[in-house]
């Protein structure tokens, strides 16, 4: 199956990891990580995945099509 919808909720620390993990969908915004506009996230599963795993606040949500 594949992602359709990413987001991160509240309590995000800045760590950087997800940008580290996946620097093709995420970035650091001022407050909080964001998702970069426009992505497509075809290809870029396992990446997604990966991140929201180890996001140390677990803020990371996906869902698939």
């Amino acid at each position: 199956m594949a992602i359709k919808r990413v987001w991160i909720e509240e309590g995000c620390t800045l760590c950087g990891l997800c940008q580290e993990t996946a620097p093709e969908v995420f970035e650091l915004g001022d407050d909080t990580a964001v998702v970069k506009e426009g992505v497509n996230f075809d290809g870029y599963e396992s990446e997604i995945m990966e991140s929201a795993i180890t996001c140390p606040v677990e803020v990371i949500k996906y869902e698939y099509k």
